[in-house]
């Protein structure tokens, strides 16, 4: 059963300019639908965030952020315990930013700052220099790579169920082809589908589940070979390869990172 929890527990206030706070949450964490006056950015440290924005259900991995603009409905659940680093911003800086909700890549430069604010607890910026450094960092997250969602879902009559299936299943290795049978549809039509409605292939948006769900199951303290045989991957060296591409470092490293 889900926890659900009351965001003002959180001890939330509005920022002046922008406010720096770590939150860790346990598996089955439930936060109900709630907006602020202020703009937030939720940094994943270690997990998976998944999270409902106006209705459209966003995931983003260790590494990403979602953002979410001033006045926005959001409530998130967390299947596996998840970490966060969390920049809540005035909206005196938001109306910059992104208007509407969505996953980011963060620049070098931000991860960077933010790392640097984080590591020296600097919960709101009272020095000069670090009031100057806030701004680098709404300066970076303009220029930071944003996406509608990490993986994205439709649903297209053809694909929605294919795709339900697969989030039921991640370790499900049936082909496009003969999902194509399934649907009483062709190969051709469900990869065209794929690009239209998804914006990327049927083989590509599957390693992004699978790499979403191996994040979670990492963090629990599976072992590698495990984690590799429950996504779906024969060989942990095929596992371990798919990780190192698209998490940047090993599982194993990516475990023991803080």
């Amino acid at each position: 059963m889900a926890r659900k929890s009351d965001i003002s527990s959180l001890g939330v206030k509005d920022p002046v300019t922008l406010i720096c706070r770590h939150e860790q949450f346990y598996s089955e964490t439930e936060f109900a639908l709630h907006h602020h006056p202020f703009g937030q950015l939720l940094y994943v440290a270690s997990g998976v965030m998944e999270m409902t924005v106006e209705g459209q259900r966003y995931l983003a991995p260790a590494g990403f952020c979602i953002w979410i603009p001033p006045g926005t409905e959001h409530a998130s659940y967390n299947k596996a315990c998840a970490s966060f680093k969390i920049i809540d911003i005035s909206p005196q800086w938001a109306p910059q930013l992104p208007q509407m909700a969505c996953v980011i890549e963060l620049t070098p430069i931000f991860s960077a700052v933010m790392q640097d604010l984080f590591s020296r607890e600097v919960r709101e910026p009272e020095t000069e220099a670090d009031r100057r450094l806030s701004l680098v960092l709404t300066d970076q997250l303009m220029l930071s790579r944003c996406q509608p969602t990490y993986l994205p879902v439709t649903d297209d009559k053809l694909l929605a169920p294919v795709l339900s299936a697969l989030e039921s299943d991640p370790s499900d290795n049936t082909s496009l082809a003969e999902w194509a049978v399934r649907r009483f549809t062709s190969e051709r039509t469900l990869s065209r589908r794929c690009q239209q409605k998804l914006g990327m292939s049927f083989s590509e948006w599957r390693q992004r589940l699978r790499f979403l769900r191996a994040v979670a199951l990492l963090q629990e303290g599976r072992s590698v070979q495990n984690v590799a045989l429950d996504v779906g991957y024969s060989s942990s060296s095929a596992f371990i390869a798919m990780f190192s591409q698209l998490a940047g470092v090993t599982p194993e490293r990516f475990r023991h990172q803080p």
